[in-house]
């Protein structure tokens, strides 16, 4: 081969894949914390802010003074953009109905303040005071009918305090994949209420009343008996949200429209049954404990 030949083969070999000094190479990716943690507090935090949070008193009172439609956004399926929707007269007539409580509950802080503590701890006061009138005015409204005041109780008083848990669940479930958060949300919310609702009242009156050496006592009344029935009927859901589990459902909440319904009609029972035993109890018709 010519001079020329010879540097071309020269300059192609050089271009081949050859096995050189390092013939394994050892890839070794590492998490790295820190970043995991900003991301995952400016994820949550973007979250927080999408669905409940909000940055200042304006922006809350804007939006409670706002019509806004029940669907705000829809997505177009010719994918033109997003298209906002138009307040319907329905719209019209339930903002008129709760633009008091609107503008009421814009006085809470925002969740952007003291890192959502100033708003929890407003909320907790606002709800134990809302909580406070409705027990008062139910009471009133059972003396005026003439309820006794343990039917009063397990009927308008727990409805009253049990619908905002109930929305509060519609929502957690709908904005989570699994329905812990709603369940979660049941249970928490009533816990509170026992715990913080008798325990704290309690405890303030009886050490007010040993403060002055007197005893605090309170009149069990059917309490025995309502929370024997309570605790069957709670044991007897469990039951059933762990049948629901089976592959056939796939869940605690949701499912087939069958189960959705025989579901949501056996609970319904339950509290029914519930409310039922516990007024043949209070106006002795039934033997309590």
């Amino acid at each position: 081969m010519s001079v020329e030949e010879e540097e071309a083969r020269r300059i192609a070999e050089m271009g081949k894949p050859i096995l050189g000094e390092h013939s394994r190479l050892e890839v070794v990716i590492e998490e790295s914390y820190e970043f995991k943690s900003t991301v995952d507090k400016l994820i949550k935090k973007t979250n927080l802010a999408l669905v409940i949070g909000t940055h200042s008193w304006r922006e809350q009172f804007v939006e409670a003074v706002t019509v806004s439609a029940g669907e705000d956004i829809v997505c177009d399926e010719d994918e033109e953009g997003q298209e906002e929707h138009l307040p319907s007269c329905y719209d019209y007539v339930m903002h008129f109905l709760t633009v008091f409580w609107k503008v009421l509950f814009a006085c809470v802080p925002p969740t952007e303040y003291w890192n959502g503590w100033a708003c929890f701890c407003v909320s907790i006061t606002v709800i134990g005071l809302l909580t406070a009138i409705i027990g008062d005015l139910a009471s009133h409204f059972g003396c005026t009918v003439g309820l006794r005041d343990s039917v009063t109780a397990v009927v308008f008083v727990a409805l009253g305090t049990s619908i905002p848990d109930t929305f509060a669940s519609k929502v957690a479930a709908t904005q989570d994949q699994h329905a812990d958060a709603s369940v979660g949300n049941v249970t928490g919310s009533n816990a509170v209420n026992v715990f913080l609702g008798i325990g704290v009242a309690w405890s303030v009156a009886a050490i007010y009343w040993a403060a002055k050496d007197k005893e605090f006592r309170v009149d069990p009344g059917s309490l025995a008996f309502s929370v024997t029935l309570f605790t069957i009927f709670a044991f007897f859901t469990m039951g059933v949200l762990l049948f629901r589990r089976r592959p056939s459902i796939g869940g605690e909440l949701g499912g087939p429209r069958g189960s959705r319904i025989a579901t949501s009609l056996l609970f319904l029972g339950l509290w029914f049954l519930y409310i039922f035993f516990s007024s043949l109890e209070a106006y002795c018709h039934i033997k309590g404990f």
